[in-house]
């Protein structure tokens, strides 16, 4: 609420004069725009500005400049009664235009507000976005010096910011607050998920609401998810490039606003918020976590060649890494053309209150971190203990979501799996690799392949996490489709309008003899086989799995391994898959049912390779060769081997229940075979079992099988394949 009851009255300059405005002193905090049912507090951070002007802007465009004349450490404000939700609004700061110094300030552009809740608008690429003159620009030519701004007005050329309703009737929603160890994890896009399903009306059709919709819950249901994470949603913007090519950013890694659901996702763009939270509210009576992807490293502005839409005007040195040696330059960790600075208390400050707004306002349950390291990095190294990290672990609203790094950048020293601090959980970029490798039949891939498996204990165990803290994936949203991956061996980006430049060159993929679509049905069979072997291997590991959203339909991208600027059929789940690949879809959620019935599959400890009782033979995890002997050091080092069983006592599980009950479930025996010729394995001894029933087999299409095998049987396992048994007697 106001502070000062003793309103004073306030002129108005602009194009237009309009009526006097009243204006309050206001607060400094918190930033951005906040109505509290009575008016509006508006504040923005500039260390560098000299004045600060607050823009409204009216039905007709119109804009009535109010100068913040209350600064208090370096934050400007004013508060403003009967200014309410849907007023449209901006910024003009004054201050140096002096590249060398690393300042940019130019009061002709209409700066979005960096705590800004909505908007409005769409952008115009031209001139006016641009603080330099854009014909002296050199094709090609880097131009760090821009010279003197041009001064051409963005208004009408610019999104605007919006001041959004807070109140939301969120009834009696509450978190799931899944367990870690329970947790699947389905990654998908907002428009990507729901452009094409049929059971979805039109109008709601790639939004928010369409995510949102009984069709696509009951499918996430099926498949046994208990997490979406969502592609960016933070307000993004396409990129001119992009535009020129006739693409779009359709991935969403370009983010301006941090605490706006991005309105193009909703089916009414003026109640994004309200919309957001439906879905969240609709997710939450699933029973469904909701984890944002967020991109905390970088922002839509590029490099200095970049528009000055927010940050950039507003104070240049303070929210971006500058080159030491070349203040005019940014440095670079992302790919982007620039990296937020975290090393600034105020860029921090944004950072954790845009987290703080989505778990408390928007009541999401989690995190995944694009390109972390980047936000760990201090001077110009990967720091574990930056303030970053500091932030995070004190703070008690943001330490008690689910929080995953994807723990590398594009800068020196950046690769970080199994680095990040005790709280987080991380995309196991090694499991990702050794998986594909093992089941494409590279030598020497045995080893990594078992301690992947089993929870990448080398990873975790050592900073004291658990098994969950590996988020284990075989493909996502960067690079193939687990169609593609099977299917293509190279690359074939030419949509792109890279010359199929972009795009990891190295995907560790194998098209099972043919490159691209083919008739022949061996290779057809043997793709639709290792598919199922990715599956079973994802949903049977140790660890947290995270499924590509569209793997269960067998979606493929036509070898497109960067679709981040195809917005179209490219792109999109084909739902008409759901008939055409069946089995697979059937095999999906019966391996996913699998792991959810059985918590031997999803230990919260680390397994020890110990008896569980004095005089016991049988330890809670054993390998064996296809003879049934223990594998030895030797067996591990030998590169050409590539078949492998492995026992899991169900016995053994010592962690107990939420409930601190002891939990007892079957054993299984989980038998791989990733060479081309068929193996001969030999059941175990009666020590392990009397008989085994098969549980899933990939040389099923269905996976169906209720075959009983006694013990020291011998069984015949095709090359390419997985054979999961579950002890009966």
């Amino acid at each position: 609420m106001p502070t000062d009851k003793h309103a004073s009255e306030t002129g108005v300059t602009g194009n237009q004069q309009p009526k006097l405005a009243t204006v309050w002193p206001g607060n400094p905090y918190p930033l951005g725009a906040s109505y509290d049912g009575a008016g509006t507090n508006f504040s923005l951070f500039s260390e560098i500005a000299e004045k600060v002007e607050l823009c409204l802007i009216d039905d007709a465009g119109a804009e009535s400049r109010i100068p913040l004349d209350e600064v208090d450490g370096y934050v400007w404000h004013a508060y403003l009664p009967n200014i309410s939700p849907g007023q449209r609004y901006g910024f003009r700061v004054y201050g140096p235009f002096d590249p060398a110094a690393g300042h940019r300030c130019d009061p002709s552009k209409l700066l979005l507000d960096p705590y800004g809740k909505a908007f409005h608008g769409d952008f115009t690429f031209g001139q006016a976005l641009f603080s330099y003159d854009m014909k002296a620009v050199r094709p090609g030519g880097d131009d760090a010096d821009p010279g003197t701004p041009p001064m051409v007005d963005s208004l009408g050329h610019t999104m605007t910011s919006v001041v959004s309703n807070p109140f939301f009737d969120w009834g009696s929603d509450r978190s799931p607050l899944t367990p870690y160890h329970e947790t699947v994890i389905y990654e998908a896009h907002v428009k990507g998920m729901t452009q094409t399903h049929p059971g979805i009306p039109a109008e709601l059709r790639g939004t928010y609401a369409g995510l949102a919709h009984p069709v696509i819950i009951d499918h996430l249901k099926s498949l046994n998810v208990t997490a979406l994470e969502l592609m960016p949603v933070h307000q993004f913007m396409h990129d001119s490039r992009l535009l020129d090519l006739g693409l779009r950013n359709y991935w969403g890694y370009n983010t301006f606003g941090f605490f706006a659901p991005h309105n193009q996702y909703a089916a009414n763009r003026s109640s994004s918020v309200a919309e957001f939270k439906s879905m969240v509210r609709s997710l939450h009576e699933a029973n469904i976590e909701v984890i944002l992807d967020v991109v905390y490293n970088h922002t839509a502005e590029g490099n200095h060649l970049g528009p000055t839409i927010n940050f950039r005007g507003i104070d240049n040195a303070a929210y971006y890494r500058l080159v030491d040696t070349d203040l005019r330059l940014y440095k670079d960790y992302t790919g982007t053309g620039n990296s937020l600075n975290p090393r600034h208390p105020h860029v921090l400050q944004l950072i954790m209150d845009s987290l703080r707004y989505w778990v408390t306002e928007m009541h999401v349950d989690g995190f995944r971190f694009d390109l972390a390291a980047t936000l760990a990095r201090e001077l110009h190294d990967v720091d574990r203990l930056s303030a970053f990290f500091d932030l995070v672990q004190q703070d008690p609203i943001v330490s008690q979501v689910k929080l995953i790094a994807e723990p590398w950048d594009v800068g020196e020293g950046g690769y970080q799996v199994g680095n990040f601090p005790g709280l987080w959980t991380e995309w196991n970029g090694k499991y990702r690799d050794t998986v594909r490798d093992y089941w494409r039949g590279e030598p020497a891939t045995l080893g990594e392949f078992a301690s992947r498996l089993t929870g990448s204990s080398d990873l975790y165990e050592a900073t004291g996490r658990r098994p969950s803290a590996s988020i284990n994936f075989v493909t996502a949203h960067d690079g193939f489709t687990l169609n593609d991956l099977v299917s293509y061996n190279e690359k074939h980006n030419l949509a792109n309008g890279e010359d199929n430049r972009d795009g990891e060159s190295h995907n560790r993929s194998w098209n099972c003899g043919v490159e691209g679509p083919t008739d022949d049905p061996e290779i057809l069979a043997l793709r639709r086989r290792q598919m199922r072997n990715f599956w079973a291997t994802l949903m049977l590991s140790q660890g947290t799995p995270m499924i590509a959203h569209g793997d269960e339909l067998g979606r493929t991208q036509n070898g497109n391994n960067n679709v981040y600027c195809q917005d179209s059929e490219l792109s999109w789940m084909d739902w008409s898959l759901v008939d055409k690949n069946s089995d697979l879809l059937a095999f999906a959620r019966k391996v996913t049912t699998l792991r959810k019935t059985h918590p031997v599959f999803r230990r919260r400890r680390f397994f020890e390779g110990e008896p569980i009782r004095t005089g016991d033979e049988v330890r809670d995890i054993a390998w064996l060769n296809p003879s049934s002997r223990e594998m030895t050091h030797e067996d591990w080092g030998e590169s050409i081997h590539k078949c492998v069983a492995v026992f899991l006592n169900g016995e053994a599980i010592t962690a107990p229940n939420a409930r601190g009950e002891r939990v007892v479930d079957d054993s299984f025996l989980m038998c791989f075979n990733a060479g081309e010729e068929p193996v001969e394995f030999v059941m175990p001894n009666d020590d392990y079992a009397q008989e085994w029933t098969v549980e899933l087999d990939t040389n099923d299409p269905t996976g169906d099988a209720d075959q009983v095998v006694n013990a020291k049987a011998k069984v015949s396992l095709p090359g390419h394949s997985l054979l999961v048994l579950r002890k009966t007697m």
